[in-house]
């Protein structure tokens, strides 16, 4: 059997941290800011966890398994 490639998008998208969650960025941040308030863009900043309910897919698509 060929090992398990880890899918690239993934690799750029998500980190795994030290306890093993999976940390994500805030969506709706790339283009189309003028719109936006500051205080919205702001909170879009920081990063979040991934949901429990997908974690099984991307922890197959990282090769975590």
């Amino acid at each position: 059997m060929p090992k398990m490639k880890t899918k690239s998008s993934a690799k750029k998208r998500f980190t795994i941290t030290g306890t093993g969650k999976i940390k994500r960025r805030h969506a709706y941040k790339s283009h189309i800011l003028t719109k936006k308030s500051t205080k919205r863009k702001r909170a879009l900043r920081h990063y979040t966890t991934v949901d429990e309910r997908d974690l099984k897919n991307i922890k197959l698509c990282l090769g975590m398994k």
